[in-house]
Formats: C-alpha cells, structure tokens, sequence
C-alpha cells in the first residue's frame, strides 16, 4: 500500500521515525513529506534514509513530476503525525503553502492526523473549532495522548505512541487486526504493585508494565473498549485507552474488580506483590547500629484467583500471566503448568524472566495454558507481537 506520511514540526516528530519503520516493516510503500520547520527536529537525512525514497518539501522541488498534486492523488493512505496546531489550522482553512498542505488537498483516501502540542494549545477554542471543521470533513482526528509534555509540562497534548498510531491509520483501510473484540469492554492490569514499608520505602519488583500496555494498545486497536489498571507505570497512557492509576495490591484489587463487573474479559498482567508488611512505620525506619531488621509479612489476597473462581460476569474470561524463573524444583513450564491448575484462569500466559528477559523494553516469549496446564498457544517477538497473540486466542474464547 501507498502511504504517506507528513511530519509537522514538533518535538514529538522523533517519534514518527518508529513510526515509518513500523510501516515500512510491515511492507508498506511510505513516502515522507515533512514540513520545513519540522526537518529542525529531524533531518532529511534520516527520513530518507529510513523510507529508502526522496524527501522534499517544497511545491516548486521535482516540478516536471507535479508532485504537489500527484503525491495526493497517488496515496493509498496519508498520516500525519505529529499534526501541530499550526498544522490543523492549515489544514482546516485549506492553504497549500507547502508540499504536505498542497497533497492533503489532492488526497482523496482515507487521512488520519495525530495532533501533538500543549494542553494549553490543544484546548484552545481556535484549534478546537479546526478540529471540529476537519472531522466534518471525514479527516480522522486523533484524540492526544495524556502526559509528559516538553518541558514540566503534563498534560492532552501528548503525540499517541507510534504503535496506536498505526493500528488507527491501518484500521481506516482494513489493515488493521481483526475488529473481533469490538463491543467487548475488557480491563487489563498492567505494573508492579508496592507495598509501603514506610513512608519512604516500598517492596516492588522490576515489573515496566510494557506488556500490559502492549495488551491495552493491541485491544483497543481490535475494537475493545479498554480500562487500563496500573500499578506504578511510567510509561505514557496509551490513546483511547482508559486509565486508572493504583499503588498497592489492595488499589489494584479494588479498582479490578469494580471494573470487572462490566468487563467480557480481565487480563491480569500485572506483577502483584505477594506479601505486604504486617505493620507499615508511621515514619521512615532509622538504622540502629550494627543490628538487621526484621519485617514480619502477610500474605496479599490472590487476585487471579478470586477473579476465576468468582466470574463478576457470566460468560467472563480471565487471563492471567506467570513470570517465572525456574529453579530446582521444576521448570518455568512446570511452574507454569502448576500455577494453571491452582489459579483455574481459562488462559495463563507463562513467559520466563531476569537476564535481560520478560521485563523491561525487551521482546517476549510466552506459552500459554488452559486452566489444565496444556499448552493452547505459543509465541515470541516484541510485546506488541505477543499481545495480539493473546488476544487471539482470548478472542477464540469468546467465541
């Protein structure tokens, strides 16, 4: 497929660089249009260099081609990200000041722009009017991400990740995954829950909540309406995704299951503390000499567990992860098969961890079981590879 992609000039445009690979990667024809002020924050040279083709920006560059109008008219698909305010606002009034504004006017496919700027900006009645004009048009708009901003600043406005924002675009030409969670409202945890020893100190793991975010994205992209529970994640929220942000095992169980009383399927990716302290200190610990420390520990409610023995739903599907090392005992897939049959979630997806694997921006490998401990599934490649995987054969539950 032919696509084009136009870049404004945002910080944000590095972004669109994982974007183009994304595309490219999968087997798309892109032909990069950047406005002139965005080539300040990337080069023409990497735009290049990535796509394999030239990279203009000007109406009067390549003229015996007339490419300001063949660009247009040639596109399958055009995406624009990030679409500044500056940008909407060309757009809304059709000026054909430069070759990207020239080809949004001779396109006549399906066109997806991905605003990114300040909240201040984003919320401005000017913009937002330019917004409104383009969506009657039947330009797709995407809504911002919510997030770290340039600067301090935290905010709507974010450019969504370079993920979402191909499965939209892929979606307006049917290239997306299969719409098959559409109608289905699912709720995924994703993180590592904390269990405060104090008020400065915690028990965590090395949980990112990449993968529960993957889920989130990867659903959302199906048709899925999505609440998103995380337990301490840095990480962006995804667009289109509702978030609920928790701590402790006890906010994470609360907002799952409240949740989840709505929800066709709950997908438990989240690292959940098995054990918190007894008895928090009011205030931070001191050190007493040479003398240790002795924290006595109770064990945390198995939240998998309650969710598959108590359905909030009739007819739910749960999933439920198992991070696993291996030990004496048995291996990460006797661990596995073991934990499938204690927990009785309808998949559990077992994946090993540490050594630079499972946690952080890494790939996955995953085997996933039934509440027997067979093997349903398996797959392996990035987080965003093996949430689809996941949602394959949820989907084929719920089926």
């Amino acid at each position: 497929m032919r696509i084009l992609l136009g870049v404004g000039a945002g910080i944000a445009a590095y972004k669109s660089a994982l974007l183009l690979r994304l595309l490219t990667e999968s087997g798309h024809e892109v032909r990069v249009v950047p406005t002139r002020a965005s080539l300040a924050f990337v080069g023409t040279a990497t735009w290049e260099a990535l796509s394999g083709r030239p990279v203009t920006t000007d109406v009067f560059e390549n003229v015996p081609e007339v490419e300001h109008v063949r660009l247009g008219k040639e596109a399958e698909l055009v995406v624009v990200a990030p679409a500044t305010a500056d940008l909407l606002a060309r757009a809304a009034t059709g000026r054909a000041d430069d070759l990207l504004t020239a080809a949004l006017l001779t396109a006549r496919c399906p066109v997806l722009l991905a605003p990114a700027m300040h909240t201040e900006m984003w919320e401005h009645p000017a913009t937002r009017a330019n917004v409104a004009t383009l969506r009657a048009r039947g330009v797709h708009v995407l809504e911002p991400a919510v997030g770290r901003l340039t600067g301090t600043d935290s905010g709507a406005g974010r450019l969504p990740e370079p993920e979402a924002i191909a499965a939209a675009a892929l979606a307006l030409v049917g290239a997306s995954p299969a719409q098959d969670l559409t109608g289905r409202h699912v709720v995924v945890s994703a993180g590592g829950t904390r269990e405060p020893l104090d008020p400065v100190r915690y028990l965590g793991n090395r949980s990112t909540g990449r993968q529960g975010y993957a889920l989130a994205r990867s659903a959302a992209a199906r048709g899925a309406h999505v609440t998103l529970v995380a337990a301490n994640v840095t990480l962006p929220d995804p667009a289109g995704v509702s978030v609920v942000h928790v701590e402790t095992t006890d906010e994470l169980r609360t907002a799952v299951r409240e949740h989840a009383a709505s929800a066709d399927v709950v997908v438990m990716a989240a690292a959940v503390a098995d054990y918190r302290p007894a008895a928090p200190a009011a205030s931070k610990m001191k050190k007493d000499g040479a003398a240790g420390l002795t924290i006595d520990l109770v064990q945390n409610p198995d939240v998998l567990a309650e969710l598959a023995a108590e359905r909030l739903r009739p007819g739910q599907v749960v999933v439920g992860f198992a991070a696993e090392t291996g030990d004496a005992a048995g291996s990460v897939l006797e661990h596995g098969r073991a934990k499938a049959r204690r927990k009785q979630a309808d998949l559990l997806v077992v994946n090993a961890v540490g050594a630079g694997r499972g946690f952080g921006d890494v790939g996955n490998e995953v085997v996933l079981l039934d509440a027997e401990g067979s093997t349903v599934a398996e797959a392996a490649g990035s987080k965003d590879e093996v949430a689809h995987a996941v949602w394959d054969a949820v989907a084929a539950h719920l089926r």
